[in-house]
C-alpha cells in the first residue's frame, strides 16, 4: 500500500461512526473527484481555507497528507460541519472547521484557498463572486485552487452533468437545487481581473469525467486593494 493509499484509508475510516446515508455520501464524494491529483497541486504548507467543504473529506486529506498545512474547512450547513469535526478528531488531525454565512469567509489572509466542485452549485453570478472574493483573501504568492468540470470534450460533458443531476434532484447526494457549470474561461477570467496569473491543469486521463483545474497565484509582494 502506497503513502498516498495509508493517507485515503485514514481519512475514509474517520467517517465510519457516521450513518449510512453520510458514509454513502462520502464514500461517492471519494470515488468522484479526483482528490490525491487535487491535492498533489496544492503547496505543502501554509495556511489553506477550503470552501464548501462539506462532510471534510477533501480538508482532511488535505491536512493528512502534508502536517506543515494549516487547514479550515468552511460551509453553512452545521450538521456536515459536526460530522466533519468528528472525523477530524477520529482522525487525530487538527483540522478546524467554521460555519460561514452569506458567502462570507473566514479571516484571511489564506496562503491556499481550494474550491472543489462547488461553483457549479451556486449560479454563475454567485460563482464569480466567490472567485472574487476567494482572491481577494489570497496572501501575497497565494493560489486560489478551483475544480470544476470543463465542458469539452463535449460527451464527457454530457454526462458529468446527467450525473450530477442525479444526485441533486433524485438520490439526493449532493445539495443543491440547479446544476449550472460555470464555463473554466468565466472562471480563469475572474482570477485574472483579480489579479492572478491563472494556470489550467486537466484531470481526465482515463476518466468519464472532464475534471479541470484552475489555478490563479498572486504575486509576491503583491496585495489585492479590493
Amino acid at each position: 500500500m502506497t503513502t498516498t493509499d495509508r493517507d485515503a484509508r485514514r481519512v475514509l475510516d474517520a467517517y465510519d461512526h457516521l450513518g449510512r446515508g453520510d458514509r454513502f455520501h462520502v464514500a461517492v464524494r471519494w470515488r468522484s473527484c479526483p482528490f490525491p491529483q487535487v491535492e498533489a497541486h496544492v503547496p505543502r504548507a501554509g495556511r489553506i481555507l477550503d470552501v464548501g467543504c462539506g462532510h471534510g473529506l477533501f480538508a482532511l486529506y488535505l491536512a493528512a497528507r502534508a502536517p506543515e498545512r494549516h487547514v479550515v474547512g468552511g460551509a453553512l450547513d452545521a450538521d456536515e460541519l459536526l460530522s466533519a469535526g468528528q472525523a477530524a478528531e477520529r482522525a487525530g488531525l487538527p483540522v478546524r472547521f467554521a460555519q460561514s454565512a452569506d458567502g462570507v469567509l473566514p479571516d484571511g489572509p489564506w496562503d491556499v484557498i481550494t474550491v472543489i466542485d462547488v461553483l457549479y452549485l451556486l449560479g454563475a453570478e454567485v460563482a464569480l463572486d466567490l472567485v472574487r472574493r476567494a482572491a481577494a483573501a489570497l496572501a501575497p504568492g497565494g493560489v486560489v485552487v478551483v475544480k470544476e468540470i470543463d465542458l469539452r470534450p463535449r460527451w464527457k460533458y454530457r454526462l458529468a452533468r446527467v450525473q450530477e443531476v442525479v444526485s441533486t434532484r433524485v438520490t439526493r447526494i449532493t445539495e443543491g437545487d440547479a446544476v449550472a457549470f460555470v464555463p473554466p474561461d468565466d472562471i480563469a477570467g475572474a482570477m485574472t481581473a483579480a489579479g492572478l496569473t491563472v494556470d489550467r491543469q486537466p484531470l481526465d486521463r482515463g476518466s468519464l469525467h472532464p475534471h479541470l483545474l484552475l489555478m490563479g497565484r498572486r504575486r509576491v509582494g503583491e496585495i489585492d486593494d479590493g
